[in-house]
């Protein structure tokens, strides 16, 4: 085993862009001190561990030129899953890689604490790229690696520990059947360090029973939820993934400057409409369902009555807070909170987002913001992708209301709208596969299939498997198109508030037209993989124009990329997801949503378009925009190497 090991700080005066490494080979330590350089902006070093064989090592970046085409985070997760993960290996095999990955900037401005989590989930059987903030993006650069490549599977339940530059692999049976909550604090205590000391990813019971949309929670209430990494590293028996806060921190190539435009970003942020900086997505409750965005009944109602309720100025009198920000972050949008009224009172859990207040407020008809902090934060500590239980407990309840499922079905249940008891129980039932819940472990997709056509009907999902985010997408014909397309295990562009001036596209681009979605997509679809990239939450960016991110990452890298690069890397990274799915079997039969996904609206500013049946034309308009076959959704070869993807083209073609 290969372990690199930080044993001391650098000597006063060493440059930094250099770093330090003493080499130690098993227990005997044959110490060198020798001079690795590192780009600015990066670690300069990957941790790769082979839970098969024990093995950890440690491996260099690509070279510069490599990283500047794909930069960090998503991008350099993307690329390994190309290029290990082969045609034929499933989700579940030892073979399947499990990648966190931080970017150029994590570590170094507010809001900083970002991974981007790769690898082949079972939602979809496609790549996965699902992000969590807190502080493991930070923490693993001040250990000193951009990422983590994990690999193989282990006999027994273990952990990855790492700290001050080493690496090893820890028993974890005494952490199997913990909750996400519990093994952070059983880990912490086991290292003799608080908390706040220690980044833990961890899996709960839904990753141990593999539950196929299980998520890995990080930091208590930070989850990469989407496509169901749980389950894939569940499959791989490690339990969780644990860095101890080090001394180092990233060089920068202009660190001056970098603080500089860091300040900008705050002024940017703070002027975004709403004051989310003050009071969180929450705030975006009321004009959501003003808009025609916000979720409600299962898509069947478009008005909310209690929209206000879950609004931050309505609902955090109901609880008393205490700051948890993510890593350097200024927002006042995360915090544990303590309910002090009511029949929850004294419960404690995190403060929700928006997408938790929409499961398990306005699209099940819950309408007790308390109550959906208690249900938000079950899911969260058992380890599931709160959308998608959202989505499976409203369309249970219309199932439940139209009688396709009864009571013996779902094991003397009630599953009435906003039955606060019964949704309780259910993600239990889900978390451990018991009885009813076995069959909803599966996902709405495959779960709705299950009880026939008609039930199948009242589902959301798409053909890949996956559910939307917390909105109605049927205001917005480019989300579904995007969710429906998108080889990411969610929608990949984030496009909600977008409009066609925000796009650079004509004012007359009618939105509810084929040709208008697929538009509108195109035009799009860049920004937030590059955003993924380089390792900042993108709330810490909302708000903030294009030229300035590409400016931040240019003072951290010493790079002088425009905005042609930038767009050019998002797009680069669509190709490479879309060529990675046809790689492993998905064509277009699997890009289009369920008939409740793309349905007519019964009411609202949508009302009377319904995208479902141009949805084919749709598909095929964006297929032609981005230069994919328009019968197989391959990238042409011409599109492959205009992006330099040359290396794509003999596995496609």
């Amino acid at each position: 085993m290969v372990i690199i090991s930080w044993r001391k700080r650098p000597p006063l005066g060493l440059t930094s862009s250099l770093a330090p490494v003493i080499f130690v080979f098993g227990d005997d330590y044959i110490r060198g001190l020798f001079m690795l350089a590192i780009n600015p902006g990066y670690a300069g070093q990957t941790l790769r561990v082979d839970l098969t064989t024990g093995k950890i090592a440690t491996e260099k970046l690509p070279p510069v030129e490599e990283l500047k085409r794909f930069v960090g985070g998503t991008g350099l997760g993307i690329k390994i899953l190309y290029d290990e993960v082969l045609p034929g290996v499933g989700p579940f095999d030892p073979a399947n890689r499990l990648i966190f990955a931080s970017g150029p900037l994590g570590g170094t401005i507010g809001g900083s604490g970002t991974i981007s989590l790769v690898t082949k989930g079972p939602m979809t059987g496609g790549a996965l790229s699902s992000q969590a903030n807190g502080f493991m993006g930070a923490f693993m650069k001040f250990a000193g690696f951009d990422a983590f490549i994990i690999q193989g599977a282990s006999a027994k339940p273990v952990y990855l520990y790492v700290h001050d530059g080493e690496a090893e692999l820890r028993d974890a049976s005494k952490l199997k059947g913990k909750d996400t909550w519990e093994t952070q604090d059983l880990i912490a205590e086991e290292m003799g360090k608080r908390t706040s000391e220690v980044s833990v990813m961890s899996i709960g019971p839904a990753g141990e029973n593999k539950v196929r949309f299980a998520a890995v929670a990080g930091d208590y209430g930070h989850v990469a939820a989407h496509g169901g990494p749980g389950a894939a590293m569940a499959s791989k028996n490690l339990k969780a993934i644990a860095v101890a806060r080090g001394w180092k921190r990233p060089a920068v190539a202009d660190k001056e400057k970098l603080n500089s435009l860091a300040k900008l970003i705050l002024e940017d942020v703070q002027k975004v409409p709403l004051n989310i900086f003050q009071w969180g997505t929450g705030n975006t409750y009321p004009i959501a369902e003003k808009g025609g965005w916000l979720p409600i009944k299962n898509y069947l109602e478009t008005t909310y009555a209690e929209k206000e309720r879950f609004s931050g100025p309505k609902y955090r009198p109901m609880f008393k807070r205490q700051r948890t920000p993510c890593w350097g972050c200024r927002f006042d949008h995360v915090a544990r909170v303590t309910i002090i009224e009511g029949p929850y009172a004294g419960f404690v859990g995190d403060e929700p987002e928006y997408e938790s207040f929409a499961a398990f407020g306005s699209l099940t008809l819950q309408n007790d913001p308390a109550a959906a902090v208690v249900l938000s934060n079950e899911v969260d500590r058992l380890g599931m992708d709160i959308n998608e239980t959202g989505w499976i407990m409203a369309w249970v309840m219309e199932c439940y209301e139209k009688g396709l499922i009864t009571k013996e079905d779902t094991g003397g249940l009630e599953m009435t709208w906003g039955n606060v008891e019964a949704m309780r129980a259910l993600v239990r039932k889900i978390a451990y596969r018991e009885g009813f819940g076995n069959i909803l472990a599966e996902g709405a997709m495959r779960a709705a299939q299950k009880f026939g056509s008609e039930a199948a009907k009242l589902a959301i999902f798409t053909g890949k498997g996956n559910t939307p985010r917390g909105h109605d997408h049927r205001i917005m014909w480019h989300m579904i198109l995007d969710a429906s397309t998108a080889d990411t295990g969610t929608d990949q562009a984030g496009l909600t508030v977008a409009s066609p001036a925000t796009l650079g596209l004509s004012l007359d681009t009618d939105i509810y037209t084929a040709e208008g979605a697929a538009s509108m997509l195109a035009a799009g679809g860049g920004k937030m993989p590059f955003q993924d990239t380089i390792g900042m939450c993108r709330l810490a960016l909302i708000g903030v124009p294009n030229p300035r991110i590409t400016e931040t990452l240019n003072a951290a890298t010493g790079w002088n990329l425009s905005e042609d690069d930038v767009w050019a890397i998002g797009r680069r990274l669509i190709h490479l997801l879309r060529a990675f799915n046809a790689r492993h079997g998905q064509s277009p039969r699997n890009d289009f949503p369920s008939a409740r996904y793309a349905s007519d609206p019964a009411s609202g500013p949508a009302k009377g378009n319904t995208f479902l049946p141009v949805f084919e034309r749709a598909r095929r308009s964006y297929y032609q925009k981005m230069g994919w076959d328009l019968d197989t959704g391959r990238p042409l070869p011409e599109t492959l190497r205009k992006f330099d993807l040359d290396y794509v083209i003999k596995d496609l073609w």
